[in-house]
């Protein structure tokens, strides 16, 4: 065991604050790391003021984990000190179920270990993300950092890329694809520019004609006001894919509609009750799919921060201080931020 800090919050409706806490010593299998950057998602927000209903406190969030390796078990072959790695959502799984034999983590049929308040599989104790100085993580669940890409600006990939590159490559999206991007944010932007990289004609849906220009610097082909019924109609029947990253409740009936027939509209951003409800004939009658991803698996984590690299792929990041991750939270909420925060952990010793 050795003392940890970092930054957690204490209940649903008090700030994050400085914490000491132990971490464990590594196990066999175990890579400790020194975090150098660890991204902000908007789910740490729900988490910390359980939004979701599922917190445990203390809750240290952060699962967006770039670092250095600083100690490895003695059953470790796949990293070694010195090494540039990351840690994503997920820390453990049962590894055993036919979705961890699928390299699917994500979906293990006992329920993966989350990087942050979720009970440890080994001892139970409550898992602490990245708003920290170091972690302790199974060497499974550590990823390489390829050295091209800039550490910072990778962070948000573990997450925010992931969520995004994992469900365009599971459904096919191929060169000549018609995509659609519904959303802007951390994991829309992210979206734009893997889907143009796999050769589709991109176009954003988005309520704001001023983010047109914005779109295009990013990688979109189109733009969409969704609130403009004429454009809305003009592109019936016109997309292969929808990737709906917008993280509230929203009609989808108007997007359904400009999907082809076979057309998949897929939802990363909702997870909450559909209202108002889809209309079943919207799906019947085009034999279109509205379908759901979460994350990816950890060897699909590698396949996007190498294709990352390969294409030369980063998110846009804005560098913050620790100290300030409670008005960053603001902002989040907000919209202020183009388009993801990305705490400098060397500001955590400041």
């Amino acid at each position: 065991m050795y003392t940890a800090i970092g930054y957690a919050a204490q209940s649903a409706t008090t700030p994050l604050a400085p914490v000491k806490f132990e971490r464990r010593s590594p196990r066999a299998d175990d890579v400790a790391i020194e975090i150098l950057y660890c991204g902000v998602c908007h789910s740490d927000i729900h988490q910390a003021r359980n939004e979701w209903g599922i917190a445990v406190y203390p809750l240290m969030p952060g699962h967006e984990i770039v670092g250095k390796v600083t100690a490895v078990g003695t059953n470790v072959t796949k990293h070694k000190i010195g090494d540039l790695v990351g840690v994503g959502c997920m820390v453990d799984s049962c590894r055993s179920c036919e979705a961890c034999q699928s390299n699917l983590e994500q979906y293990c049929l006992e329920g993966p270990t989350m990087t942050y308040a979720t009970p440890d599989r080994v001892d139970g104790s409550n898992t602490m993300g990245g708003y920290c100085d170091s972690i302790v993580v199974s060497e499974h669940f550590v990823v390489r950092i390829p050295e091209k890409l800039d550490l910072a600006s990778a962070a948000p990939i573990l997450c925010a890329g992931i969520t995004t590159y994992s469900p365009l490559k599971h459904y096919g999206v191929k060169a000549g694809d018609k995509v659609g991007i519904l959303g802007m944010g951390g994991l829309g932007h992210m979206g734009i520019k893997f889907a143009k990289a796999m050769g589709a004609e991109v176009t954003l849906f988005t309520r704001s004609a001023s983010k047109a220009e914005e779109a295009r610097r990013q990688g979109a082909d189109h733009v969409i006001v969704s609130t403009d019924a004429e454009q809305m109609k003009a592109a019936a029947g016109h997309f292969n894919f929808l990737l709906d990253t917008i993280p509230v409740q929203h009609d989808l009936n108007p997007y359904l509609d400009t999907l082809r027939f076979d057309g998949v509209h897929i939802l990363v951003g909702l997870i909450e009750p559909v209202d108002p409800p889809v209309h079943a004939a919207k799906l019947v009658l085009g034999r279109r799919v509205l379908a759901g991803s979460l994350i990816g698996g950890v060897a699909e984590t590698q396949e996007v921060l190498d294709f990352c690299a390969e294409h030369n792929i980063t998110c846009d990041i804005e560098m913050l201080n620790i100290h300030q991750i409670n008005e960053a939270f603001t902002r989040m909420i907000a919209g202020d931020v183009k388009y993801r925060f990305v705490i400098d952990m060397a500001t955590l010793k400041v």
